[in-house]
């Protein structure tokens, strides 16, 4: 018995969901094969985008559309002998399914490079779908060029693969490139309903959407998780079932952490969350639920004309959370992680908002250090007093010298010398205005005054040694 992805895989172009636009180009391509007399326009095809979209089962589209008895068509019959044959490609000689992964040798390329002149056997054309085609070794792309620019006019190449950046540019530029994206999970839901109705499913209103939204996109994933919950729910499709078997954390208690989140109440969120460790919890899962819960809760603020305080509230619970998320996938402590981000994010309401740190206090008029900037300017040290210059010392007085044999003769009398006035110390780096000079004297004065050579150097060492 096929799976329900086999079974329900397309067969002509119009079943393909969410490729509109590659759908489009490619109905538009096989018209013109059929006005031109059966001769397709271009001849190598490259479908690239994420697993699970349709690229093989498009391929096989194409190879059943130009060899159908009544195309090149978009909509073959499905009863003549090329339709029926493409069912099974393996049984056809003109449809050639090669797995890159497998056969990515260059004497693989050169093989089939031999064997494209070979004309079809039964078949219009013959088709080779190269599947994971950047699986293939440099020498293989190398060998395939001439034959993918020149191909003779009964052979047909597609080629699919995942990982476009990987194919190199001068296999680009030799075929038609066709993108194949993500499908949306409204229509992936609308797909699954029609398969249980088909297929006389009973099923909930919300368990389809919570499998469209498990497979990510892809349509093979939502189809192979449906046939899944079917098998574990005895031929019915439950909610509950679907949230068991994905490991999903079920609504309420995701609805439960959200409300203490927003309410700042640590100890529920605790609480929770060993509640949820209990039952072995996915938290990669729980944690994309509750990303998604406070991503809809800012939505509907938004909507309903919430303060613009409570939105950059909720915007910054929902980067707080999204830049977590790569710390739980490494962390080998996940629930940590979830404690610690959720017990952070609950005080985010309790952080005093920007503007209040901007805008003066009205209370008390003092302001904040945004506010008043001259607050943080450096203020200069206070000015320290001139320093005095030492006094010049005494000369020794005679009783403290010995007696000599013979009186010296007396002395020349010299002046009086006053006290010496108070010198501007020379400052090595002082942010402050200079102190006022001191009086200036007379020239005669200095000349006099002027204490001898030897006591002025003594004078400036010692002021030297006190300055450091």
């Amino acid at each position: 018995m096929a799976t329900l992805a086999l079974k329900y895989r397309p067969r002509i172009l119009s079943d393909l969901v969410g490729q509109e636009a590659s759908v489009k180009a490619l109905h538009n391509a096989l018209n013109r094969a059929k006005a031109a007399g059966g001769a397709i326009h271009h001849q190598a095809f490259l479908f690239a985008g994420v697993r699970g979209t349709g690229k093989t089962s498009t391929a096989r589209v194409m190879a059943r559309s130009l060899n159908c008895a009544e195309g090149p068509t978009p909509t073959p019959c499905g009863v003549c002998g090329p339709c029926l044959a493409s069912e099974q490609p393996d049984r056809n000689m003109d449809i050639v399914e090669i797995d890159a992964a497998s056969r990515a040798s260059v004497e693989d390329a050169r093989t089939l490079r031999e064997q494209v002149h070979t004309r079809p056997a039964f078949c219009r054309y013959r088709v080779y779908i190269i599947d994971e085609v950047h699986m293939l070794s440099r020498q293989a792309f190398d060998a395939l060029l001439k034959i993918l620019e020149e191909p003779p006019p009964h052979a047909v190449f597609v080629l699919a693969t995942t990982e476009l950046q990987d194919v190199p540019d001068t296999i680009k530029s030799r075929v038609q490139i066709y993108p194949f994206r993500l499908i949306p999970v409204g229509l992936i839901e609308e797909r699954l309903r029609l398969v249980c109705d088909s297929e006389g499913v009973p099923h909930e209103p919300g368990s389809l959407r919570l499998v469209a939204e498990a497979g990510q996109g892809s349509m093979r994933d939502a189809l192979t998780t449906l046939d899944r919950v079917i098998s574990a729910g005895d031929g019915q499709v439950l909610e509950e079932l679907v949230r068991e078997q994905l490991g999903i954390v079920s609504s309420v208690r995701v609805r439960g952490v959200l409300d203490s989140l927003l309410a700042g109440d640590a100890k529920a969120i605790l609480d929770h969350c060993d509640a949820l460790g209990s039952i072995g919890t996915d938290w990669a899962n729980f944690w994309k639920e509750l990303m998604l819960a406070v991503r809809g809760h800012l939505e509907g603020m938004t909507r309903s004309g919430a303060g613009s305080q409570e939105i950059l509230r909720l915007s910054r619970l929902l980067g707080l959370l999204l830049q977590r998320e790569r710390d739980l996938r490494d962390s080998s402590l996940p629930q940590v992680v979830v404690e610690l981000a959720l017990l952070t994010a609950s005080q985010l309401p309790y952080l005093e908002p920007l503007d209040a740190l901007v805008k003066p206090s009205g209370s008390g008029g003092s302001q904040s250090a945004i506010a008043r900037p001259q607050t943080l300017q450096r203020q200069a040290p206070p000015q320290e007093p001139a320093r005095q210059p030492a006094a010049p010392k005494a000369p020794p007085s005679s009783a403290a010298s010995p007696v000599p044999k013979a009186p010296p003769p007396p002395p020349k009398a010299e002046p009086a010398q006053p006290a010496k006035p108070a010198r501007e110390t020379p400052k090595l780096a002082e942010p402050t205005k200079p102190a006022a000079p001191a009086k200036p004297l007379d020239a005669k004065e200095i000349v006099s005054q002027e204490p001898p050579l030897e006591q002025l150097l003594a004078d400036v060492a010692g002021e030297i040694v006190e300055i450091r």
